[in-house]
């Protein structure tokens, strides 16, 4: 009898865990199908978090919330007032480059293309250059027209999620949900817990934002002094691209290092200049990304690698671009909840 209990109990053991593995499985696929609506929503519940203690401060000093969510309004707009200008300060300067860069940029092109004009069978005419051909050709030119199509189609959808994302941050700043409150409600059972968990998460959450945009501002500058400094064209863009896609945790680095390297090979013809130039960028990157960041960060998050690079590819493969910017916030949330239950403790201390 006892053995036919351990066995039942066994078995109760084991169809929970896979009716949690298929709950998992349905809620991952529901974030990727839904991606339209709970990007946003996430973004914008990491940016409530960022503005709750301004509004907590108001109402200490029993200032109408009316007030507080008019001053939000206008940090957010002057955020896009001066990402608009800085947008495009950077196309005038691609577009003002002189006629010499050109002539170089064309003819290090060529070099570069003409063995992919052998490998795909098009021929150049009589005074036609490499890359001129290429772009008669009819087959990149459909390819063109159909990335364009892509272009306007990301544009229109990074449009619509800034604006729900506003949408939805006013509407948590407001109260119209308590985020508290719901984490109560579905997760804690004492409102001690809720509370403590919610500003602990709302301290991390926090932090992360101010350290990782001064941390990418540091980098962006940096990226464009080192431009200026080599002579090298658009300092001011490349600063620009890697505050951007330095946000992109752990890949971001790498990608920017590696295309503004290619992109050095055009103007910089002497082999040491380049390497240097490449080994300044490449330290940017560690000083601010592989040093300063851990140790600013301190034991806010404390994720190991593993679970990192995981995340990365897990919702990389979800959302796309805003979830590899959101799976470290995202992960961080995630193990801090684990933390304050005894049974899954364990799996906080493995992601650490």
């Amino acid at each position: 009898m006892y053995v036919e209990i351990l066995r039942m109990e066994k078995d109760i053991r084991a169809i929970r865990k896979l009716l949690i593995i298929m709950i998992v499985t349905l809620v991952l696929y529901l974030l990727k199908v839904l991606s339209i609506i709970f990007v946003p929503l996430v973004f914008a519940l990491f940016g409530a978090l960022v503005f709750m203690p301004l509004l907590r401060w108001f109402q200490r000093r029993k200032i109408p919330n009316i007030f507080g969510l008019l001053l939000v309004l206008l940090f957010i707009a002057g955020g896009l007032k001066v990402g608009y200008e800085v947008v495009r300060y950077s196309g005038k300067e691609l577009a003002s480059s002189n006629k010499d860069f050109y002539a170089k940029f064309d003819k290090k092109l060529n070099d570069v293309i003409h063995p992919v004009m052998d490998f795909i069978g098009i021929e150049a005419e009589e005074g036609e250059s490499d890359l001129e051909a290429l772009l008669h050709s009819e087959k990149f030119t459909a390819n063109v027209f159909g990335n364009v199509g892509n272009t306007l189609n990301f544009t229109r959808k990074f449009v619509s999620m800034l604006l729900m994302t506003i949408f939805f941050m006013i509407l948590l700043l407001a109260g119209s949900v308590n985020i508290q409150k719901v984490m109560e409600l579905l997760i804690f059972k004492q409102r001690f817990s809720s509370i403590k968990t919610f500003r602990q998460i709302e301290q991390d959450i926090l932090k992360f934002i101010v350290v990782k945009f001064i941390l990418s501002l540091f980098t962006g500058i940096g990226f464009g002094i080192a431009c200026y400094s080599f002579g090298v064209s658009f300092p001011f863009f490349w600063g620009l691209f890697a505050f951007l896609i330095n946000f992109i945790q752990m890949i971001g680095s790498v990608i920017s290092v590696i295309v503004l390297s290619a992109f050095a090979l055009v103007e910089l013809d002497q082999t040491g200049t380049l390497l240097f130039f490449v080994l300044i960028i490449a330290g940017i990157q560690i000083l601010f990304g592989g040093i300063l960041e851990p140790i600013l960060m301190g034991k806010s998050f404390s994720i190991n690698t593993v679970t990192v690079l995981i995340m990365l590819a897990l919702w990389g493969f979800i959302w796309g671009i805003p979830g590899l910017i959101l799976s470290i916030p995202i992960t961080a949330l995630i193990k801090k909840i684990l933390e304050q239950f005894p049974g899954t403790a364990v799996y906080a201390r493995i992601m650490s």
